[in-house]
């Protein structure tokens, strides 16, 4: 098997979040890009200041580091410690019933869970703590996820959120979303 089969690759979701985040990239920011996969979008930025990405993927990791990209091999966040003002993610969002499950990489960069809300749900009860004060993170997601499901998500974890941009793909419409943390909270 070649690894980089074991790679998410640059797709329509990947350039859609590499926009925004150009967009969004202020000079003076500490970028952490969470699964990275192939450290397209962390490579990008990397130009704008320093950036640093995680990756639990071996192979994902590998590629990216061949980019250049400062890879730390873990689950999301964990083990971090340090704060970030700008945190990019395009998590798994297919939804995934458990006997559809493959144990690959691959696999793996794309599920979800039954809801698909499972990995963003687990991302945002922890991004928090690496979250910079008036930090900010651009999170990907899919209509799949469902809207007021995914608006109750966000609200239950304490952020706000507002569209930055979108694109409608192979039936599913992605969006990036910029999220706050509630203040008012």
């Amino acid at each position: 098997m070649n690894p980089d089969d074991q790679v998410y690759p640059e797709e329509a979701d990947t350039r859609l979040l590499l926009a925004a985040a150009l967009a969004e990239v202020h000079p003076d920011d500490r970028v952490l890009e969470v699964g990275t996969g192939s450290g397209t979008i962390a490579a990008a930025l990397a130009a704008a200041g320093g950036v640093v990405a995680t990756e639990i993927n071996p192979h994902a990791a590998s590629a990216a580091r061949r980019l250049g990209v400062a890879v730390i091999r873990t689950d999301l966040v964990s083990g971090l410690c340090g704060l970030f003002t700008l945190v990019i993610f395009n998590p798994p969002y297919l939804p995934t019933a458990p006997e559809e499950r493959i144990p690959d990489w691959m696999e793996r960069a794309l599920d979800g869970g039954p809801t698909g809300r499972e990995v963003i749900g687990r991302f945002l009860h922890d991004a928090g703590r690496v979250l910079a004060p008036n930090g900010r993170i651009l999170l990907l997601i899919s209509s799949l996820t469902g809207e007021t499901e995914m608006r109750n998500l966000l609200e239950a974890e304490g952020y706000v959120s507002e569209p930055v941009s979108s694109l409608t793909y192979e039936g599913e419409t992605l969006t990036v979303l910029r999220l706050r943390r509630n203040l008012q909270d």
